[in-house]
């Protein structure tokens, strides 16, 4: 790695992994019953005990630590009194500030047993992701990456979503370039060593259209079929990748052995 790009990456990795160990601790406490609000709670005190801050907490006036969406709630659900119940599906989304640097990753999460359908669709998700995540390197486009995660996910008889994309990271939260989860072989901007950005697939069960609801944050889908998203944040180097926020302790995938 070029020495230019080597703070970056060292700044990202340690910001990255307080965000993955935050959803660790998510892990442990999953169960019909909970409340989403335990959750965010839970994220908050771990970032702040990890001596970090919580990015989207007042971020353009969001209200909480994290993200928790659940069932057709597709990115965005802003963590309350609801409670979590058997056969819910959950995506939980963190993302930490340490020395000014962010590290943002997501992870769906089982509520007790849930449907053949509902682990199908995580499953093609989290595939579509690693799938995009494994072809990085400076000879490919984001139109290639966009290209594998759709092609995939389109196969399996499931939907990517249009409206939210990945984006760059690194001392801002959201930067350029944006990162499309659908595209074209070839098309877009070519990788370069050194980029930092996220790979953030939302996979819909049925139609790819998206709504938000009045409280301005919270997207779902439109006809209400069931959402599943992963995130990591990721570095390209000079003959590949890096992923930033993998679980020290292997849980990347539900479900979660603790």
């Amino acid at each position: 790695m070029d020495n230019k790009f080597q703070e970056s990456f060292e700044k990202t990795r340690i910001a990255g992994s307080i965000a993955a160990g935050a959803l660790d601790e998510v892990a442990k406490i999953i169960k019909p019953g909970v409340i989403t609000k335990k959750i965010d709670e839970l994220c908050y005190e771990y970032i702040n005990d990890h001596k970090a801050f919580s990015a989207p907490l007042f971020y353009r006036g969001f209200p909480k630590s994290c993200c928790t969406s659940t069932n057709h709630i597709v990115c965005h659900g802003i963590p309350q009194n609801k409670v979590l119940n058997e056969g819910d599906i959950l995506n939980v989304d963190v993302t930490a500030i340490k020395d000014g640097w962010h590290g943002d990753t997501s992870r769906m999460f089982a509520i007790g047993e849930i449907s053949i359908k509902a682990k199908k669709l995580i499953d093609v998700t989290y595939k579509a992701m690693i799938n995009g995540i494994k072809i990085l390197n400076p000879n490919v486009t984001l139109g290639d990456l966009g290209f594998e995660i759709q092609s995939f996910v389109e196969k399996e008889g499931y939907s990517v979503v249009r409206d939210f994309c990945g984006h760059g990271i690194g001392i801002k939260f959201h930067s350029e370039p944006n990162v499309l989860h659908y595209g074209e072989k070839g098309a877009g901007k070519k990788l370069q060593a050194g980029m930092i950005f996220t790979v953030e697939p939302m996979i819909n069960e049925g139609g790819f259209e998206t709504k938000v609801l009045n409280d301005g944050w919270t997207a779902v889908t439109k006809d209400k079929k069931l959402s599943a998203q992963f995130e990591h944040t990721v570095g390209i180097t000079k003959d590949g990748y890096e992923i930033f926020t993998q679980s020290k302790k292997g849980l990347n995938f539900p479900p979660y052995k603790i």
